[in-house]
């Protein structure tokens, strides 16, 4: 557990280069993160660490069943993590990076904590917002994450002054880059023949429907 969570104020469009090395550093050291998306704010972590993800199923009371979500820089690294055929990667190569979150089959080798516990499938998105772009290039490497809600909110926070508010003792960092929204992904199966809209959100449908 953390002391009092560090709190960096960064430039939406432009991020400060300086500033997302330190947030990386948080991260490759077992940090757990506030972080904007271009649909909410996020709470992460580094993808092979067991306990900061523990920590974010305890700050936001779900068990193994919660679905997390990898987050992703573009469609090459998602080839590592997720089997995506040829019809697969142009429905993503046109709706990335965005707001969808997609449900792929996992390859064989990821450990079953970041899967879905029953279907060995996993949920993957290539945001679109600056800051987040520049810590997955930083970090060379997903991010672990899944929405800021806490327990008890009936939406996600998005301010991130009461983010730090609620959080300071339980996590490493704030990033503030202004409001994001409250409005989730559209999370959007691929698993199936065809796609399936699980989760209507932020993300326009039209590209799935045919």
């Amino acid at each position: 557990m953390t002391a009092v969570a560090q709190y960096f104020i960064v430039h939406p469009v432009n991020p400060q280069p300086r500033l997302i090395r330190q947030a990386a550093d948080v991260i490759r050291n077992g940090g757990v993160i506030a972080y904007p998306t271009d649909s909410c704010y996020a709470l992460g972590c580094q993808i092979g660490d067991k306990a900061a993800m523990e920590r974010i199923r305890w700050i936001r009371d779900v068990d193994e069943n919660h679905h997390f979500t990898l987050m992703c820089r573009d469609l090459s690294e998602i080839g590592q993590y997720a089997r995506v055929d040829n019809a697969r990667f142009k429905l993503l190569k046109a709706a990335t990076p965005g707001s969808y979150t997609f449900i792929l089959e996992a390859q064989r080798d990821l450990p079953r904590r970041i899967l879905h516990p029953k279907r060995r499938t996993i949920g993957i998105r290539i945001p679109d917002h600056p800051v987040t772009s520049g810590l997955l290039a930083e970090l060379n490497e997903p991010i672990l994450s899944t929405t800021l809600i806490l327990p008890g909110d009936d939406e996600p926070l998005t301010d991130p002054e009461q983010i730090r508010h609620r959080l300071e003792k339980a996590i490493e960092l704030v990033i503030d880059a202004g409001p994001c929204g409250t409005e989730p992904t559209t999370v959007v199966d691929l698993t199936r023949p065809a796609p399936e809209i699980i989760r209507q959100g932020k993300g326009s449908a039209a590209l799935f429907l045919h």
